[in-house]
């Protein structure tokens, strides 16, 4: 059975919290795409685990995978698996020899290129992590992939050939000076010891064997994208987005399991009941102007500051033609909606139910981002609802939830076309409510 969690919105909408609730009915967790790039928050029995790289069922002693379709950062992820067992975790994950590896000179380049398109408003609003070189360099046929770590003279011959070029773009592009992180026998000396210790640990397999071997045996697989399908490289709003691909299709590419085998599970879509996102770029329904105050209110006590960055997140009314747009590009068996606490004690509480475009309604997004930032939101107003007490009516289940809370989770449900199979009222897995575990509901 295979579970694929796919982010609604821009990322942000605390797909950890749920696949770290649902992973305890799968045998291993995948990441398909993105790499430290994806913060993610886990929180349980009060402990908070941040991770960025990891997969999120780590935490709960599963086997976890960094699928092809992932950029992986050895620095980063030796530093998460350190930090988990100095915890008293004992994280196994493994990582796809075809995954392609962040180099230190993509990090460089990525702060360099971010920093010339800012002037022309292009800035994607990166993490600066790399991720977006790398992925450059994926499709260039110049990456160096983690299989070549393990192998010294592969990975000699690989860096000779790419690092000049990068060399050369940093000082005859833009004029800068290269310093060490292009220098061939440094990169050489740290990345074979790469190799060697990802050997020793037996941490590297070939993914698409490996994770079909397991679904042969009866085990069940549980996809994780990160960020979200308004910041997916083929159907979000463009040049504002991320370098792969995080919706469910994703989930088949990135690792190597037949697009039939992910299409026969369950597809579920995180919703966040606001929006949020950090980085650049339109956002009709934002809260600004003389809603700013109502956004800080929102941004406080939701958190929304980004996991990897801490940058505070751009807020605003949930963005429904949004939502239509991601169930229809992933096809959503069910979604889980998160942060509903958040608006509780709100005076109003509002959602964009469509766009208006040149004088017409618009039930999903349109295709480029600079119609998108045309729209004007057309506005939907839901009767508020008030603080309780959430620990209780997490224990007590979805009828105990104030009823004009369950009227806007059952609008949302009708518009993406998708039962509700949880409701997330605080950060703890304790507090959320499960309406339905997609692995049973293959059962």
């Amino acid at each position: 059975m295979t579970v694929t969690i796919v982010g609604s919105q821009l990322g942000d909408e605390g797909k950890g919290a749920l696949v770290d609730l649902w992973g305890g009915n799968a045998d291993i967790v995948v990441r398909y795409q993105g790499g430290d790039n994806a913060g993610h928050t886990v929180v349980e029995d009060g402990e908070e685990y941040k991770l960025s790289l990891v997969p999120s069922g780590a935490v709960r002693g599963k086997v976890g995978v960094l699928g092809n379709g992932c950029v992986v950062n050895p620095r980063t992820l030796f530093d998460e698996l350190d930090a988990l067992r100095e915890r008293g975790l004992d994280p196994d994950v493994r990582v796809a020899r075809r995954a392609h590896v962040i180099m230190p000179y993509h990090r460089v380049l990525d702060g360099i290129e971010e920093e010339a398109k800012s002037d022309d408003d292009l800035a994607a609003g990166t993490t600066g992590r790399g991720i977006g070189p790398t992925y450059e360099d994926k499709v260039g046929r110049r990456g160096i992939r983690v299989g070549d770590l393990l192998d010294p003279d592969v990975l000699r011959d690989r860096l000779e050939y790419v690092v000049p070029q990068k060399r050369a773009l940093v000082e005859e592009v833009f004029g800068l000076e290269a310093g060490e992180e292009f220098d061939v026998d440094a990169l050489h000396e740290e990345f074979a010891d790469v190799g060697r210790r990802l050997a020793a640990e037996d941490m590297t397999v070939n993914a698409g064997d490996f994770l079909g071997g397991k679904l042969d045996a009866g085990e069940n697989l549980l996809f994780e994208g990160a960020q979200g399908t308004s910041i997916d490289i083929d159907h979000g709003i463009y040049p504002y987005v991320t370098s792969s691909n995080p919706t469910a299709g994703g989930a088949s590419t990135g690792t190597g399991v037949g697009p039939t085998v992910v299409g026969r599970g369950e597809v579920v879509g995180i919703v966040k009941a606001y929006l949020s996102r950090v980085g650049t770029g339109p956002l009709p329904t934002e809260l600004d102007g003389d809603d700013e105050d109502l956004a800080d209110y929102i941004r406080e006590k939701g958190g929304e500051f980004g996991t990897v960055t801490g940058r505070p997140r751009r807020i605003g009314w949930l963005d429904v033609p949004m939502l239509r747009h991601a169930a229809r590009a992933s096809g959503f068996t069910g979604i889980a909606v998160n942060h509903l606490d958040v608006l509780a004690g709100l005076d109003e509480v509002q959602v964009g139910d469509a766009y208006e475009l040149d004088g017409e309604r618009l039930e999903t997004m349109p295709a480029t981002t600079e119609r998108w930032a045309d729209c004007d939101p057309i506005l939907k107003e839901f009767e508020p609802w008030p603080e309780v007490d959430w620990t209780a009516v997490a224990e007590e289940g979805y009828d105990a939830l104030p009823a004009n809370a369950r009227t806007y989770l059952e609008y949302l449900s009708d518009e993406v076309g998708a039962p509700i199979y949880a409701v997330g009222v605080g950060p703890d897995r304790a507090e959320t409510i499960e309406l339905a575990d997609p692995f049973e509901r293959q059962g």
